[in-house]
């Protein structure tokens, strides 16, 4: 390669921002799910990021982490799309993707919905078929929302902190 010739390695959008989704994701305290987002601009620039976890003000050393039980993270927990958009602050979410490791529930599809994204990119699935993601898929689908599963390359991308 020429010093005038560019890398043709470089990594693709999808797989940045995904990428940032899945870091971000890595921020969770949530010892069962640790979730990710990333929301981009239709000119490829992030407008902001999220991860699963508890609102401002309620320590994750205070609050229970129990899946079940009469007082379970599920009261508490606010998931990474719903974070995501609430940490904009930059105006409207109008046109824009959202990159998220986990298919989002039906709450989070109604605040996509709602803010204006037009594309969720997705990478797991694994709730597929639960009525919570059923009834998300559908919603999402009648407002017009597409929906893309991200694809796997076999890039392996390594960071050393």
């Amino acid at each position: 390669m020429g010093a005038s010739e560019k890398r043709k390695d470089y990594i693709s959008w999808d797989e940045y921002f995904m990428g940032i989704a899945m870091l971000s994701g890595m921020r969770s305290k949530d010892p069962n799910t640790q979730v990710g987002a990333c929301i981009v601009d239709p000119e490829h620039k992030i407008l902001s990021m999220g991860y699963n976890g508890f609102p401002l003000g309620c320590s994750d050393d205070e609050f229970t982490w129990a899946r079940e039980g009469e007082d379970n993270k599920y009261f508490y927990s606010t998931h990474s799309e719903l974070n995501a958009i609430l940490n904009y602050r930059g105006g409207s979410l109008e046109g824009a993707t959202i990159y998220v490791t986990l298919f989002p529930c039906n709450e989070c599809a109604k605040a996509i919905i709602q803010s204006g994204i037009r594309e969720v990119v997705y990478d797991c699935d694994k709730y597929e078929g639960t009525a919570s993601v059923t009834a998300s898929k559908r919603m999402l689908r009648a407002a017009g929302v597409t929906i893309r599963r991200y694809e796997h390359t076999d890039r392996e991308v390594t960071l050393v902190l």
